[in-house]
């Protein structure tokens, strides 16, 4: 079987138009650059939103603690930690750490917890609707 010249040329002018429309000019794509903090080194855990008429915050994680402030249902104070405590029955109870006018400990079955304040302030409206 003889294969003329004309198809070979023919081939390798179709392979050059392709390479050559293939090649173009594009603008080159800024770097990205993370941000100075890493997202999870931030010192804000969440927003809670107070969904319990009335509570206090206190000094330490522990019903028994000192009360340093309240707070009212539809109150948002930033998160700032999570941890959970043994108590004296040995039940595991979740404290949070929060931030409002000042800083202190909730039972954390007392708030709702959300990612970010828009989040939370949307709740907190409906609660106090």
């Amino acid at each position: 079987m003889k294969v003329s010249l004309w198809f070979y040329s023919r081939q390798v002018l179709l392979l050059l138009l392709l390479l050559l429309c293939s090649c173009s000019r594009s603008n080159e794509e800024a770097p990205v650059i993370p941000p100075l903090t890493h997202p999870l080194s931030s010192p804000v855990v969440g927003y809670g939103v107070v969904r319990v008429s009335y509570t206090h915050v206190v000094n330490e994680p522990n019903p028994n603690a000192l009360s340093v402030d309240y707070l009212r249902q539809g109150s948002i104070v930033q998160v700032i930690e999570r941890r959970s405590i043994t108590n004296a029955q040995g039940l595991t109870e979740p404290w949070v750490l929060v931030d409002g006018n000042y800083q202190g400990w909730l039972q954390e079955l007392v708030i709702d917890i959300y990612d970010n304040e828009a989040q939370a302030r949307t709740a907190a409206e409906s609660l106090t609707k």
